[in-house]
């Protein structure tokens, strides 16, 4: 069954943002705020869909597996990556007021992330060997960042757009920070969404934690959740993270973020009692289990 109604809360289990052909699709309309969008095509060995891009500009990231996208009389091949776990994946930028066509020979599972915006860009593609990765904290603070869609990086509109990997038993999107006042040259007013995927282990399912608490603006985002692959968190205000992976299961999230600002930047504030925490890292290692993988080597065209 299929449903576009409002979602009840800020953590929306997996299944619970199915519609149509998405497992999940999340729109602004939805989530009841202005500019993010996320959704998560699973398509099968020889399946396609085509989309309307509407108001939204959007960036097709494989998940898992490869496809090839039609856009604006060009054809672009995406390699993608076995798992969100084994590498960085190239991916294609669509622009607003367009049509696309997605289609995958052996199969696969696709992010489109999406923000309402303004100027309409030329489609392109991205390649994986020009995203960057960054390894962001130390000690048990340690993550991995690849920055494909974000801003400074790649050219968009509104949208910015991250992959955020932390190892079993790490805290991540800590110190808790928030973005949700607009402050030029100091914060940055951005709804933002996590999508997760956690490593099984010894054939076991994996867990996680996602806190977001009031920050006194907007809608007072309180959620304390156990998260599980195919989960995602609505963050329209409030002070998010930490994020939990529980050890022996890797945590996989995506972060879609777009906002009303004139200018598109990740400007955040750290939660004045836990800001201190950043004092600390210079004098421990980062986890030596990262990077889980680096950018493949290429042309980055």
């Amino acid at each position: 069954m299929t449903t576009t109604d409002p979602f009840p809360g800020f953590h929306v289990q997996a299944g619970k943002a199915a519609d149509g052909p998405y497992a999940v699709d999340i729109t602004p309309e939805r989530a009841g705020w202005g500019y993010s969008s996320l959704r998560v095509l699973d398509l099968p060995p020889g399946g396609s869909h085509s989309l309307a891009t509407g108001d939204s500009e959007w960036i097709v990231l494989p998940l898992s597996g490869g496809c090839t996208v039609i856009a604006e009389g060009e054809t672009f091949e995406l390699h993608g990556r076995e798992s969100v776990f084994s590498g960085v994946s190239d991916f294609v930028y669509l622009p607003r007021d367009s049509h696309a066509r997605i289609a995958s020979g052996a199969g696969g599972r696709f992010a489109l992330t999406g923000a309402r915006c303004e100027r309409r860009l030329p489609a392109r593609y991205g390649p994986a060997s020009a995203v960057p990765v960054e390894l962001r904290g130390s000690g048990n603070c340690s993550r991995q960042v690849n920055n494909f869609g974000a801003a400074g990086v790649f050219a968009c509109d509104k949208l910015i757009a991250v992959e955020v990997l932390t190892p079993g038993g790490n805290w991540s999107s800590y110190p808790p920070h928030k973005h949700d006042q607009c402050r030029p040259g100091e914060e940055s007013e951005l709804e933002e969404i996590y999508y997760f995927e956690i490593a099984e282990a010894h054939g076991n399912e994996g867990i996680g934690y996602q806190r977001v608490s009031p920050s006194g603006h907007g809608r007072g985002t309180d959620v304390l959740a156990e998260v599980r692959s195919g989960d995602t968190v609505l963050i329209p205000d409030g002070w998010h993270g930490p994020s939990i992976a529980a050890p022996g299961h890797d945590m996989y999230y995506l972060n879609v973020m777009a906002g009303p600002g004139a200018e598109r930047a990740w400007l955040i504030c750290d939660h004045p009692d836990h800001a201190w925490i950043r004092s600390t890292w210079p004098d421990q290692a980062v986890d030596p289990r990262l990077p889980l993988y680096q950018a493949p080597a290429g042309d980055p065209r």
